[in-house]
């Protein structure tokens, strides 16, 4: 008997669509402020970093380079989560990447997982808790920004699904 294979194509991320896994970071027309007499124009509060005031962790901001870009399409049956706070990706080039998610919980339904694909001006942050793949940038050299939790505490749950789902182009 074959091993059943499930398929995701990544739909393009929206903040409504995105918004039971987590914030979609992105300037938006109508949030902004000016700042510096009015030579800039600031975007506030786009996301909510959390991280467990239990944990002993703190906030923790660096950078991610892609050495080697993820090749569509892509198996994978694995997922993590990060439960001492939240984790976002901010692209610092421009360019595209993907997003596979699932809901917070113990386990993971194959049929919750859901796929994302930025406009390569969108970031994320996923909130405590919400199953995800690791980061999947599509060119070697994407940089992103990160913004998580630093410290003491296991703050990466492994999930091995169980079954190989295929990520499609979008």
């Amino acid at each position: 008997m074959r091993d059943p294979v499930h398929s995701l194509r990544p739909l393009p991320l929206t903040a409504e669509r995105f918004a039971p896994y987590g914030d979609v970071i992105a300037a938006s027309p109508g949030d902004r402020q000016p700042m510096n007499e009015a030579r800039f124009e600031r975007f506030d509060d786009l996301a909510r970093v959390s991280v467990d005031p239990d944990g002993g962790g703190r906030v923790a901001i660096s950078i991610a380079r892609c050495r080697t870009p993820t090749a569509l399409p892509y198996r994978f049956d694995m997922v993590e989560r990060h439960p001492l706070g939240s984790q976002a990706f901010v692209p610092l080039n421009g360019q595209r990447f993907v997003v596979v998610v699932a809901p917070p919980g113990e386990a993971v339904e194959i049929e919750s997982l859901r796929a994302f694909v930025t406009n390569g001006r969108q970031g994320v942050n996923y909130h405590r808790g919400t199953w995800h793949m690791p980061l999947i940038a599509l060119e070697a050299g994407q940089e992103f920004l990160v913004i998580d939790r630093a410290g003491e505490g296991a703050n990466c749950d492994q999930l091995i699904l169980g079954e190989q789902i295929t990520l499609l182009a979008p």
